[in-house]
């Protein structure tokens, strides 16, 4: 009677430690849900991201492979200039690319455009050519007018002994891009500023801002960004802030355009969801406490009727064994003064808490030593497997470059959708996500793992089993 009486004041304890944990993690769990939705909110602005670069990048990668061709300098080489020539591969790129094409000559003081058209480079009435062939960069970017508004982009041409020849460019209608902006904007609620260094404002997915010719808005001219700090305004440091437009919530995000000198700044809206968040983990909790409560009458009764002497699986697994954060975190350390560049790749296994629950938690475990034991076998002397959550390992490659790192992880992660399945379980699947970043300079961990985690996740939306990487910029 006495045991008894002393097991059912610890179970009395455990259920109060139980409750008030369960209200200390009230507070942590909920900043963790916003935090949450807002990395998702980020996350999903990649798509976004990539069509927009690559609408930028194209054509500047075009205008600078053909600038670099001999043809065209022969084209705009010599004392007089064969304009049927100029005109007949002007077409036949136009033709070719899609894009409006044009040469600017110094020795003829004329622009040939792909249409056909002409026009003197007067000095005073043509500002932008006189502008930029003081400029010392080689590529520049601009908005101008050519029947409707375009954005350029402009190549100095030299000949052979480095003399001046004039530009070479790209012309491609903003309407264009406004197609694409209005597309993603009607599927994701995205907006979408292209800024210099000065703040001007280049692009943008709101056709009231777009520039005509050479009037451009600036972001100060905006009511938003004014209402920010004076700080935030002067650094232009945006990502991440929160503002109000339209009496609407919009989360920035923040992507360079090194190549152009532009920052592009994407807002996305917020959704009010503070009160369903609420409400759903008030609904948890309840019901948490409701299952707890009931499973220690339970265990009290059966106690009470049987006295059973009931103790817990203590049974210490291969994969507990493996280093915990705060040990790769001081091994990280190290490794970096030693070996000076690492690449951090991070291995979570797809559905496990599926498998847990459709097969059992010892399953589970087993699971989790099985692909510990692979990986360690599988890693060099001087690789560092560690633990990095229930479902998590993390791999420290050091001396290790991106690239090699993506082929030892795609090696990896064949070999763990290889691994039989535990006796009796043949219809389990296993497989791993992976996601990598490298450093090679000195940054904390948490800085390295986080793009590794976005990659990580990146290769779970994509479809699980997949190798995806984020460098750091």
């Amino acid at each position: 009677m006495n045991t008894f009486r002393t097991l059912h004041r610890s179970l009395l304890v455990l259920f109060a430690v139980v409750v008030i944990a369960i209200v200390t993690l009230v507070h942590f769990s909920v900043s963790k849900i916003v935090a949450e939705q807002s990395r998702a909110q980020q996350q999903s602005l990649s798509p976004a991201i990539s069509l927009i670069v690559e609408q930028l990048l194209k054509p500047l990668h075009t205008s600078e492979a053909l600038g670099h061709s001999t043809e065209l300098v022969h084209l705009m080489d010599g004392e007089t200039l064969d304009e049927d020539a100029i005109f007949a591969s002007l077409t036949r790129l136009e033709e070719k690319f899609g894009l409006s094409f044009f040469i600017a000559s110094e020795t003829s003081r004329k622009l040939y455009n792909s249409d056909g058209s002409t026009l003197d480079l007067i000095e005073g009435e043509v500002s932008w050519y006189f502008k930029y062939r003081d400029y010392p960069e080689d590529a520049v970017a601009d908005i101008g007018k050519w029947e409707d508004t375009h954005f350029y982009i402009d190549i100095k041409i030299y000949d052979f002994d480095g003399k001046f020849l004039g530009f070479f460019g790209i012309g491609k209608s903003l309407r264009s891009f406004l197609s694409v902006f209005d597309s993603y904007k009607k599927q994701y609620g995205y907006d979408f500023l292209f800024v210099d260094g000065n703040g001007d404002i280049m692009l943008s997915s709101d056709p009231k801002l777009i520039a005509t010719y050479s009037d451009f808005t600036n972001l100060s001219e905006l009511p938003w960004y004014a209402s920010l700090p004076l700080s935030v305004r002067n650094d232009q440091a945006l990502n991440n802030k929160l503002v109000t437009i339209d009496q609407k919530d919009y989360l920035i995000a923040e992507v360079k355009l090194n190549q152009f000198g532009w920052t592009v700044f994407l807002l996305s809206p917020l959704e009010d969801r503070q009160t369903e968040i609420s409400q759903a983990f008030i609904f948890s909790v309840v019901t948490l406490l409701v299952v707890i409560f009931s499973l220690f009458l339970l265990i009290y009764n059966l106690l009470y009727y049987f006295r059973r002497d009931m103790q817990p699986d203590m049974v210490v697994r291969h994969a507990n064994r493996l280093p915990d954060r705060a040990a790769v975190e001081l091994i990280y350390q190290s490794l970096l003064k030693e070996e000076k560049s690492i690449s951090v790749v991070l291995v979570s296994l797809d559905d496990f808490s599926h498998i847990s629950d459709a097969f059992g938690r010892n399953t589970a475990d087993d699971i989790l030593d099985k692909v510990a034991g692979y990986l360690a076998d599988n890693l060099r002397e001087q690789d560092v497997l560690g633990r990095w959550s229930s479902e998590e390992f993390i791999v420290l490659l050091p001396q290790t470059g991106p690239h090699e790192a993506f082929d030892t992880a795609h090696g990896l992660r064949h070999g763990i959708a290889t691994l039989p399945p535990p006796i009796g379980q043949n219809s389990l699947e296993l497989t791993a996500s992976f996601g990598i970043s490298f450093t090679a300079s000195t940054r904390m961990l948490n800085e390295v793992t986080a793009h590794a985690e976005d990659a990580l996740y990146q290769a779970k939306r994509d479809g699980s089993n997949l190798v995806r990487m984020q460098l750091i910029d």
